[in-house]
């Protein structure tokens, strides 16, 4: 058994069921400002209530899991995104007290929405700028973080930062668009269109700017055979996008355009992993040179084999129960009690 490579691939879904489940949430809280009515908000809010702490639940697994699974791969990103991930970490624990804050308060609301606001940009955007930093590759000299303090700050990762942020923005309001219904449902799909083309504009021009970052993703895109294997994700980008913007003008189902663009991320982030692969940080620290020994890896294994299947399960179940519309004046969350 290849352990390192199945840790790899739990680490990596990990962190993709973090991206797509707090992405939502994130970008609701990205769209705030652009809700007009403060029952709008509350109304908005509410979709979410029951999910939003679980969704990081992802985020403790991917992290915790690179520390016990890949310590040399932890050891150097950690020093290279000190700044963004302690921003990020910041930016989400302004947003989860802001979230029960603003239903206690009548007069600081307005204070609360925007730390809200705030900390959802701020987070999404952090996030987007560590994804820029590891794929821009890293500076490493025995086995050690090489780079400087703001190796982390460059064109790139700043557009990787706004392509997060657009691209929750668009979970946001497809996520509003399945659960919400009259006006704010209107409006959403509105912001669901917009938001679709800035994500579908972004990732072209991260996708384009990428084979020229690293002579190795170059090669895996735009040389013979590696092409036939990667050209079905473009292709189903397309798929995912026409899906997207037919089913915001023609609402046949409520669940299309937020399926849709769950789409669109899974299958960037499918193709950052062909990108990527078989080195954990490009370019040359590979998933093996980055694993721990097989031992630890085997004894993780188990705990991770029980708990993994048990996350999924409650959070697959809470979905579940809490499928359908929000109506506004429901929920978990009023004013006045």
């Amino acid at each position: 058994m290849d352990l390192p490579l199945i840790w790899a691939f739990i680490i990596a879904f990990a962190v993709l069921a973090y991206v797509v489940l707090d992405g939502f949430d994130l970008g609701i809280g990205i769209l705030f400002p652009f809700l007009k009515r403060h029952e709008n908000r509350d109304t908005a809010i509410n979709t979410v209530a029951p999910f939003w702490d679980g969704n990081e639940t992802w985020l403790v697994m991917g992290g915790g899991g690179l520390f016990a699974v890949f310590p040399l791969a932890y050891a150097i990103v950690m020093p290279a995104l000190y700044a963004p991930i302690i921003v990020m970490l910041l930016a989400l624990i302004f947003r989860g007290v802001s979230f029960e804050f603003r239903f206690k308060t009548v007069r600081w609301r307005g204070v609360w929405d925007m730390a809200f606001f705030l900390g959802s940009l701020i987070a999404a955007f952090s996030q987007g700028v560590a994804l820029g930093t590891i794929v821009q590759g890293i500076e490493i000299e025995n086995r050690a973080y090489a780079g400087g303090w703001y190796d982390w700050l460059t064109p790139f990762s700043i557009m990787t930062g706004v392509a997060v942020v657009v691209g929750y923005a668009l979970l946001g309001s497809t996520w509003l668009v399945m659960k919400t219904e009259g006006p704010l449902n209107r409006l959403a799909a509105r912001y669901a269109e917009l938001t679709g083309i800035g994500t579908l504009a972004l990732i072209g021009a991260v996708s384009l700017w990428m084979p020229f970052l690293q002579q190795a993703f170059y090669s895996r895109w735009f040389s013979f055979p590696q092409l036939l294997f990667v050209a079905p994700i473009p292709v189903l980008l397309l798929v995912c996008a026409l899906n997207l913007f037919k089913s915001l003008r023609d609402p046949i189902s409520a669940y299309r355009p937020f399926l849709s663009a769950l789409g669109l991320f899974v299958l960037s982030y499918i193709g950052i992993g062909i990108s990527f692969y078989p080195n954990m940080l490009p370019p040359e620290l590979t998933i093996w040179q980055a694993a721990a020994p097989d031992e630890s890896l085997a004894f993780v294994l188990v705990g991770a084999a029980v708990l993994v299947p048990m996350i999924l399960a409650y959070t697959a179940y809470s979905y579940w129960t809490f499928r359908g519309k929000v109506r506004e004046g429901e929920g978990y969350h009023q004013h006045g009690h």
